[in-house]
């Protein structure tokens, strides 16, 4: 979650740099850089994933050595039962935030430009990384932590 806000600020502060430098930009007359965007996001996005990466493959590692084989199997099993709550609450927290938005946006609860309308504007802003990013990327941790494991195995 918070990665996705780093690169989003981080994007945003580019793209005012390049509504400020680049003449004719905002009124459509220029063309935009958009490989800086790009690499923003690429680079934000590598270098986010770095920690939590070093964290999935080594946790089934230091409890399967450290500890045993079963603990192992254990934090396998909490891990998958932790995830899929985790990655379900996420993704229909995310949906019902984008929801609520587009119901106020077709007019009520007073429609746009309403107090409402504001904080759904902010619920759907944390909405979409829940559904976007961090609800599908348990799937992910899941699977990695399984496959390290069943490499290791025949050494446990």
């Amino acid at each position: 979650m918070t990665a996705v806000g780093d690169a989003a600020f981080e994007m945003i502060e580019e793209v005012r740099r390049q509504f400020k430098e680049i003449k004719g930009l905002l009124e459509g007359k220029a063309e935009p850089d958009t490989a800086k965007c790009v690499d923003i996001a690429t680079t934000a996005a590598l270098k986010k994933m770095i920690l939590p990466g070093v964290i999935a493959v080594s946790a089934p590692v230091l409890v399967g050595f450290l500890l045993s084989p079963e603990a192992l199997g254990g934090m396998l099993a909490g891990a998958l039962l932790g995830c899929v709550l985790m990655a379900l609450m996420m993704a229909n927290a995310g949906c019902a935030w984008d929801n609520a938005k587009k119901h106020v946006e077709k007019g009520n609860f007073g429609g746009k430009g309403t107090d409402v309308h504001t904080a759904t504007v902010v619920g759907d802003t944390v909405g979409d990384p829940f559904k976007d990013t961090s609800g599908p990327s348990m799937n992910i941790l899941i699977n990695v932590m399984a496959i390290v494991s069943l490499v290791i195995a025949p050494l446990l």
